[in-house]
């Protein structure tokens, strides 16, 4: 469309056809298209080796790690709560419909990483005083998104 656009401005030149103008904006559609295809095969690819490492590898201790430092940043900046881990519904069995309306069997339907975390909550910092809460933190399209994981340390309210 560059070729169209230098003569559609050069006022000596004969103006481009509408054939040709058609021609470059549908071009120019194709290539966003393209651009876009690309775009969302490489995030699903990227979602493919997310799913795998998640529901098949162990949490690392640089993923413990990187939650000790968001609770200890929250903490810098005057908070009692921070989100500490996040990832897609989806990989919940249930599609995260029981995190979603609060239910408390909620735990059940997690899988993998998710699960490991839990578990490690479960263990080491809810007997330390941590609350855990579980909830849907976006909605693409109106339908549950990801979720995320928020660690909390306020004190009881009495």
């Amino acid at each position: 469309m560059a070729n169209i656009k230098d003569t559609a401005l050069d006022i000596n030149a004969a103006p481009p056809s509408a054939e040709q103008l058609r021609m470059a904006l549908l071009e120019e559609q194709m290539a966003e298209a393209d651009k876009q295809e690309k775009l969302r095969a490489k995030k699903n690819q990227e979602l493919t080796k997310f799913t795998e490492s998640f529901l098949k590898d162990q949490v690392n201790e640089n993923e413990i790690a990187m939650v000790r430092r968001l609770v200890m940043n929250a903490v810098k900046n005057g908070k009692y709560e921070a989100l500490v881990y996040s990832f897609p519904s989806a990989l919940c069995t249930d599609s995260g419909r029981a995190i979603n309306s609060a239910d408390p069997q909620w735990p059940e339907t997690l899988q993998g990483k998710a699960k490991q975390f839990y578990e490690r909550y479960q263990k080491n910092a809810k007997p330390q005083g941590y609350k855990l809460k579980a909830m849907i933190i976006n909605f693409p399209g109106g339908i549950p998104g990801d979720v995320g994981f928020f660690l909390n340390w306020e004190p009881e309210t009495k």
